[in-house]
């Protein structure tokens, strides 16, 4: 539970819940223990023989459809991302969710480093600590990012669609970067346009000596 501050990791085993949080992006998926969670704030509104510890899909699906009602009852702002990345198991959402939680729970301010890149629920973060040489390829981004859940709760085809094409966008255009901060080991040639000295178009030039004569 590395990608949890401290003070949420203190907060959270102080609840003495059902299991320990050891793995939030796999704990927290099905939404029980984030049920377990609130029942210890509010007993009356979270009922736990109401949920569900399965693992499936329909287990996730019902128990966070009666979350996200307690939600809006008690007009608790959890952004839609965070959670659907969580059903997910998306990278960096559950540690957002628990984060988020911990703050509305506890009226407290997580003070947390801010992240080095834009939080997008992929594994780019780990990705780029890697060897270029071991980096995902496309194909292997499309399937360690867009989960068999994912495919399952939504079989919208042209949304399946986009969320790959904006994958593949997202890694070409991380390997162009690649290209230009290392050039020897893509052996990247400049180009003609590169190497040509620019020089003004002539009627610029003409111009400007016109300007000077005057």
């Amino acid at each position: 539970m590395s990608s949890v501050s401290r003070e949420v990791l203190k907060w959270i085993q102080s609840l003495d819940l059902t299991w320990q949080v050891k793995h939030p992006k796999w704990d927290l998926t099905n939404g029980y223990l984030v049920a377990e969670i609130f029942s210890w704030y509010f007993p009356q509104d979270v009922e736990m023989h109401n949920y569900n510890n399965g693992k499936s899909l329909q287990s996730k699906t019902k128990n966070w459809d009666l979350l996200k009602l307690f939600f809006r009852r008690q007009k608790i702002d959890i952004p839609e991302e965070y959670i659907d990345g969580t059903i997910h198991c998306k990278e960096g959402a559950a540690s957002l969710l628990t984060e988020r939680i911990y703050e509305i729970l506890t009226n407290r301010k997580v003070r947390s480093i801010p992240p080095e890149y834009e939080i997008d629920f992929t594994d780019r973060a780990y990705q780029v600590k890697l060897p270029i040489h071991a980096r995902n390829t496309a194909s292997q981004s499309i399937k360690t990012n867009i989960r068999l859940t994912e495919l399952l709760a939504d079989s919208d085809i042209l949304l399946t669609q986009q969320k790959a094409v904006h994958l593949i966008t997202e890694h070409v255009e991380h390997r162009r970067l690649e290209r230009i901060e290392d050039p020897i080991r893509f052996e990247r040639k400049p180009t003609i346009g590169e190497l040509a000295v620019r020089h003004p178009p002539p009627a610029q030039r003409q111009d400007t000596e016109a300007s000077l004569v005057q």
